[in-house]
């Protein structure tokens, strides 16, 4: 299992807005267990091209550049963009 820093900022969102910091640290020591793929350049320019090939929107664009970087069976996601995103399994 894999997640993005960007996936991790999604998943604290909530607890945090509702000052459930108990259940957000809960989350993050989950998320952290797994590889956590980092943004570099080569994802940064990889999500460049998807955005422009695929009209996605920036983070978006870098959790289909994560995925691919590090050749990930498949991205679970409840976002339909992901869906048009060729050479890639979208699971939701």
């Amino acid at each position: 299992m894999a997640v993005t820093p960007i996936t991790i900022a999604e998943v604290l969102t909530g607890p945090l807005k509702a000052g459930e910091e108990a259940l957000a640290k809960r989350y993050r020591a989950v998320l952290e267990a797994w590889q956590v793929v980092t943004f570099d350049c080569d994802i940064a320019e990889s999500a460049a091209r998807l955005r422009g090939k695929y009209a996605l929107k920036l983070p978006d664009a870098v959790q289909v550049a994560s995925a691919l970087s590090i050749n990930a069976d498949a991205l679970v996601t409840h976002d339909r963009d992901f869906t048009k995103v060729r050479g890639l399994r979208v699971l939701s």
